[in-house]
Order: structure tokens, then sequence, then C-alpha cells
């Protein structure tokens, strides 16, 4: 018999995950998979047969095909109720055992403990990490034991014993040690878990390597935005909440019908219920009326040839019927009879199938969509009560400049009210975010140290509006690029030339930072078209800019070479269809154009002048997330 026959595996899944926000941290997503599958594959070579000890989520961990085996021990056990239950109905001479969030263990762990056992005539072994020299790190959930000795661990069990490694004191006990340290690695929260989940991100200049003609002076839209969506990574923290609270969230997974959507086959309408085959193509057909059936009342009657039963909408189609006629295309009815004219129903018309809607097991939603009214309607019909969404994005925002005041501060000479933490709020709520208004952060670098630093180590993204040009109080483009990777680009578009964006981080946090200009039109428009799209995204959203094609009202003198997105006013025509007229002056400063405006015109690159009657692309702001 080979040596891993004699062995069962046992996955430890049956903790709290208190740390974890308790999760079931077997099933949170990791690579592709989750946390328990990647511990199973590591596992199952080394091993005759494995099983996962849980007491949560069972019919999941099933899903597997291996067997699986709550804690027969009460009260909270830990790891050694589990390691309990696991000696009980092993079946095999020795038991190993792997916590479900050690995804990384060794592919020679089982043959290693094995031979060391043997070897020295111990009890257990278990592993340990650590280098020559220094002290040595014991791993005692990662253990080899005989299962003989399920006695010793219930007695010390039955007397309130906890430690993993208290309970085998008195036994000969053989230590392995490996190298290795991150093989061990338990995955204790879920900002660990993330920040594992993707390996190391490619720096801004990795990203920026592969295109040809990058140009940081003259760099056009769509490259800009192709950098940063492919820089910008999904922040991967998922909550269940109630239904009525997942509004305008970001569903975290697919959500799966768990029944067919209608359950039965039944009647569209009002009328009766009827066999096709009675039908006549050339004759008028009278049926005998045998009873009635109600919606969500269930009925036996069975309409045997020439016979049909009165129905109401949504009711069961009976056993036989397959044809709904409306009530108002019967020529003739009484309680006993109905007669039909010829011609007036198909045999199938008016029949809802089961599952016409959605079948069971399909697909309702899928992961990514932003919930909205509809899909709350869609989800109460399946029954369903909580939905796994993204957590909520955090983002911080300010603007700098020393001549910024703020709502209920003397205007000085030479000063302004500060314009774009109102837009950006609004543009961040819509979004869903959860927000930090910072203020404004005035020209003195140790300032802005100070409050990039400070939201870098609270959120997950900032968002800074003025000081990214080149003018000698714009601090900003200096203490950005000491504090991460961040590059500084200016736009081929009109408004809204100088942009920054990277990655900042401060005392082991970082955030992605958008640094957007200063005048207020240019703010909403670089919010608009860069970092709108790039939180999405860090969102885990599947909301991409929908741009629609109108006739402009009028000429738009428009040179080719640049994107230049000018306000417009989207109205219905003498002709009745829908056009397009700019809202006058274009400057990125008249932020009264953009309060007067219901959507913009996007003059692509390539475009030059525009006639009158020729198609544009709009971007419309009602409803825009």
């Amino acid at each position: 018999m080979q040596k891993n026959e004699l062995i069962s595996g046992l996955i430890l899944a049956g903790g709290r995950g208190s740390r974890m926000g308790h999760v079931d941290k077997g099933l949170q997503p990791f690579r592709g998979a989750v946390m328990a599958a990647h511990v199973l594959e590591r596992l199952a070579p080394q091993v005759g047969a494995v099983a996962i000890n849980a007491n949560q989520n069972l019919d999941a961990y099933a899903a597997f095909g291996v067997p699986v085996w709550p804690d027969e021990t009460t009260g909270f056990a830990g790891p050694l109720a589990g390691l309990e239950t696991g000696m009980r109905h092993a079946g095999t001479e020795y038991l190993l055992t792997a916590p479900c969030d050690s995804p990384f263990l060794p592919a020679d762990l089982a043959a290693r403990l094995f031979d060391a056992l043997q070897a020295q005539g111990a009890d257990l072994a278990f592993a340990a990490t650590g280098q020559a020299g220094m002290r040595r790190q014991p791993h005692p959930v990662f253990c080899l034991v005989k299962t003989s000795l399920l006695p010793v661990l219930s007695a010390y069990l039955a007397e309130g014993g906890r430690k993993m490694d208290g309970w085998y004191a008195g036994l000969k006990t053989a230590e392995v040690v490996f190298e290795d340290a991150d093989a061990f690695r338990n995955i204790n929260t879920l900002d660990e878990l993330h920040s594992l989940d993707t390996g190391r991100a490619p720096s801004l200049a990795e990203v920026v390597s592969c295109l040809s003609g990058y140009d940081p002076e003259a760099l056009p839209v769509r490259l800009a935005q192709k950098i940063i969506a492919d820089f910008v990574k999904p922040i991967r923290s998922v909550e269940k909440v109630a239904l009525r609270s997942a509004l305008d969230r970001v569903l975290a997974a697919d959500i799966v019908s768990p029944i067919n959507v209608p359950a039965h086959d039944n009647s569209a309408m009002d009328g009766y219920a009827l066999r096709g085959a009675d039908l006549k193509a050339d004759a008028p057909v009278t049926l005998a009326v045998i009873g009635t059936v109600f919606a969500g009342r269930p009925s036996s009657l069975t309409p045997a040839a020439g016979e049909c039963v009165r129905i109401m909408t949504g009711g069961v189609m009976p056993a036989g019927c397959d044809s709904v006629i409306p009530q108002e295309l019967v020529s003739a009815a009484s309680e006993s009879a109905i007669t039909l004219a010829p011609g007036m129903i198909r045999a199938g018309d008016n029949r809802r199938f089961a599952g016409e809607d959605l079948l069971a097991g399909s697909a309702a939603l899928r992961q990514g969509k932003i919930i909205r009214p509809a899909d709350l309607g869609l989800l109460a019909s399946l029954g369903i009560a909580e939905v796994p969404v993204q957590r909520r994005l955090r983002v911080a925002f300010f603007s700098t400049g020393d001549e910024l005041r703020s709502i209920g501060e003397a205007l000085d000479a030479g000063c302004v009210y500060d314009s774009n933490r109102y837009t950006l709020f609004g543009m961040l709520t819509r979004l869903g975010c959860d927000i930090v208004d910072m203020g404004i952060v005035k020209d003195e670098p140790q300032a802005l140290e100070d409050a990039l630093r400070n939201a870098c180590e609270n959120v997950d993204a900032i968002i800074t509006s003025g000081g990214v040009s080149v003018g000698a109080a714009d601090y900003t483009r200096q203490i950005m690029a000491r504090l991460g990777d961040v590059t500084f680009w200016k736009i081929g578009m009109r408004p809204g030339r100088p942009l920054a964006f990277g990655q900042i981080a401060s005392n082991g946090k970082s955030a992605f930072l958008f640094g957007l200009p200063g005048n207020p039109v240019a703010v909403m428009v670089s919010f608009y078209f860069f970092a709108r799209d790039a939180l999405l995204h860090m969102m885990g959203a599947q909301a991409p800019l929908a741009l629609v094609r109108v006739k402009s009202e009028g000429a738009i003198r428009k040179k080719p070479g640049r994107t230049e997105y000018q306000r417009g006013i989207l109205a219905q025509g003498a002709d009745g269809s829908q056009q397009v007229r700019i809202t006058g002056a274009q400057g990125s400063g008249i932020l009264r154009s953009m309060s007067e405006a219901n959507c913009m015109v996007v003059l692509h690159d390539e475009q030059g002048n525009v006639a009158p009657g020729d198609l544009v692309d709009v971007l419309l702001f009602e409803g825009l997330i």
C-alpha cells in the first residue's frame, strides 16, 4: 500500500472568520477560485482521500465533491473540534490537516510529515518554519496524526482544553522544518486577501512601455483612457446587504435564479383556457365551461375534448390546455358554454410557459451590474432577501489654491468661491461612493503632503482639483511624484488639458490619484471622461459611458487633432427628430454653461468642422451615474 493511501486529508473550514468580518473564509474568492478550492487542489494529490470540516454553507462545500463533516463537539472548540471529527470519520490510520485559508501549502507536506513520524516513532508530526540560527515558528494546524489517538483528544476537549498545541503535550511529536514560510501563510483579513489576489500590479512605466507613440506632453484622450483602465484594479471587497439596501450598489456575483419564473405554465390574460386541437379554421366552435381557475389558487380541473375552463390572468394552465382566448374575443358566452368564431386565435396563443422569464439555474443578474429599481423587483420575485455587493468605494477630494474661499467666508479681492468641491461632491455621490470632503488645501508643500498622506491612508482613491499645471506655486506635481507612481500629462483635449494620474502610498497604505485641472468646467469634463470609468472599474461595475448620435442644429467650428467637449442642449427639432445645439461661449471657466446644458457634445480627435445636420456624438447628463 502506498503511504498516501494510509492518510486522509482534512481541510479545516469550520472557524468563525472573525478577523475577516465573520465571512466564510474558505469560500472567499481568490485567484479565480475560492480559497478552499486552492487548498483542496494542493492537498488531494498528497493523500488517499479528502474531506472538509465546515459548520456553515455545507452545500457549497459539498459541491467540491468531497465529504463535509461539521463539528460534533459544541461550544466552539476551534480547529480541535474539526480535528476530532476528522479523526472519528477518517477511516485511515493517519489524518493530515490544513486550514482553508492557506492556499500555498507545500506539495510535499504529507510526505515529509509522514517520513518524520515514521523515522522518529512519533505519534504526531507538525510543520514549522525558520532559518538556521533563528527561532522556529511551529504551525500545529498543519499536522499529521494517528487517528487512534482520538480518545486523547476527546478527553482534552471534555476538560475544556482549546489550544491546538496543548492536547498532545504528553505524546511523542516530530517537528519538520520547512524553509518557505510563505507556504504556511494564513490569510486572515480581507485586505490581505485582496492584496495577494492579483499579485504585483504593473507600474505606470510598465503599462506605458507597451504603447507606441506615447508622449506625456501630447497624449490623445483614447490613449490616456486606456492607460488608466490598464493600471487601475478593482478593490474586490464584498458584503451582503438586505434587498432594499442594494439599490445603486454594484453586484459582486451572478445571481442565479433558484426557481422558474413563472413557476408554472399560466394564462397571459383573463379568458378561457382550451385545447388548441378543438379550434376550427372555417367554422365556429362551442365549448362547455367546466369551471374557473383563479391566479394563486391550485385547481385539479382537466378539460376533455370540447371543454374549456374560465381562467384569470396568471392562473395555472389546466392539464391538456395549451391556448387561451381573451374573454372579449368570445362571440357568445354563458356560465356553461362559450362560442368562438373561426380564426380568432391560433393554438398556443396567450399561454406563458414555466421558466419563460427565467429558468431555474440561469443567471438572473450578472456580476458588475449596478442594481436599479427594476432589479430589486426581479430579485424580490425570486425570493432573494440578501444580495452580495461590492463595498462602497471610499474617495477623498479637495481643492488646492490660495485664491479659493469656502462658502460663508469673505471674498477678498482676487479670490473666488470654491465650486469644484461641490460639483465633485455631486458626481461622486451619483456614483455611490463614500466620500470624504477635505476642504481647501493651501499652496504650501507641507500642507499638500499632509493632505495627500492623510487621504491615502484612509481611502481607495483621491481626487484633487488644481495644482497640476506648471505654475510657480503648483507644488502638487512634485509632492505627488515623491509619494508614489504618478505621471503628469498634457491631454489633447479641450477643456481640461493638464491631468495627473497614478498611485501614491503612505505608511503601507495606497490610493489611486486623479489630479484634475482647476477650471470648473475642465474638472467636470475630466471627471466624466477619465475618473468616472476608473472609479467604476474599482467598484467592479460594468457601466461604460453611453454616447448617442444626433443631428447638430447648427455649425460647430473644430480643428482636427484634439478631442473637444462642448456643452449642449438636446431638444426636439421642428421635424420631430432629436437635435443638439451648443450653449454658446465654451470657456473652461464658464460653469453656468454646464448648468444650462443637458448634454455634452463629444467631437473626437479626427473630426473637423461640423455642418448643420451632421451627426455628432452626445453624452446625456440625465441619468448619468
